[in-house]
């Protein structure tokens, strides 16, 4: 069975859950799918995955809040990180409610058996309009950034990504993205490195400014439902800053 599921019409303000209102109320996110065993929610840009440098300031603090708060949980409640997006990074991501469903959810993630897409504007225009992208990349954990290796290196394990060109504009790339493998700051780093960094991307020697955050956006994603015998399909539309800040050029796969 496959379940394609859909953004439901709930805007979780985290100022309506929170007793800390000066410091949560400028987050608020669409949650994508809710059952027992899973929580889906649209990542905004500029908030931490999980466990950011102001404590308690992270889509995972907030999430936790909101089932204790909704559900009237007494005492601390479960909720398992299985994947992460980058701080600057927009998109999907998924929590698990169980302690189960947070086991098979990242089985399914590190044996690379979940499909993500991503979307990208990128500086330059790839000579190919498809094509693989192959790297082997090391961890610089002072920098807190990831460098490119070579195949010898004993610490460097191996990124694969597929890209593909939707629409090129004034000197960029609008690229769909398929990363068959998750290291750290993978599609980042491989861009970069290939002479074609993630626009506002500093950190990876972009030389141009974004309004917000990166222009790299976690935008479908296909996996196993921990518990059930359904294959979910999810997909989020781009921040609408996006369509404001590029233009009518910027046009979503369907």
């Amino acid at each position: 069975m496959v379940l394609q599921a859909s953004v439901k019409q709930l805007v979780f303000s985290l100022f309506q859950f929170s007793e800390s209102a000066t410091l949560v109320n400028k987050w608020a996110f669409d949650i994508l799918l809710e059952d027992n065993h899973l929580l889906v929610l649209s990542k905004p840009t500029g908030l931490p995955t999980a466990h950011g440098e102001i404590k308690g300031d992270s889509l995972f603090d907030y999430a936790k809040e909101y089932i204790k708060k909704r559900y009237a949980k007494p005492g601390n409640v479960f909720l398992g990180v299985v994947h992460r997006l980058d701080q600057p990074v927009s998109g999907i991501v998924i929590f698990a409610k169980t302690s189960k469903a947070a086991s098979r959810l990242s089985e399914q993630f590190r044996d690379t058996q979940v499909e993500k897409t991503y979307l990208a504007v990128v500086e330059g225009i790839p000579n190919a309009r498809s094509g693989t992208l192959h790297h082997f990349l090391i961890n610089d954990d002072e920098e807190r950034i990831a460098l490119v290796s070579n195949q010898n290196n004993p610490l460097a394990k191996e990124a694969i990504t597929h890209y593909t060109v939707l629409a090129t504009h004034d000197g960029h790339a609008f690229l769909m993205l398929n990363p068959k493998t998750g290291r750290k700051h993978q599609l980042r780093i491989q861009l970069s490195a290939s002479g074609h960094p993630v626009m506002g991307d500093k950190k990876y020697g972009s030389s141009f400014n974004f309004v917000h955050g990166i222009s790299l956006h976690a935008h479908a994603i296909t996996f196993k439902h921990p518990v059930k015998d359904e294959t979910i399909n999810m997909k989020l539309d781009l921040p609408k800053i996006w369509l404001k800040h590029f233009g009518p050029w910027i046009k979503v796969p369907t």
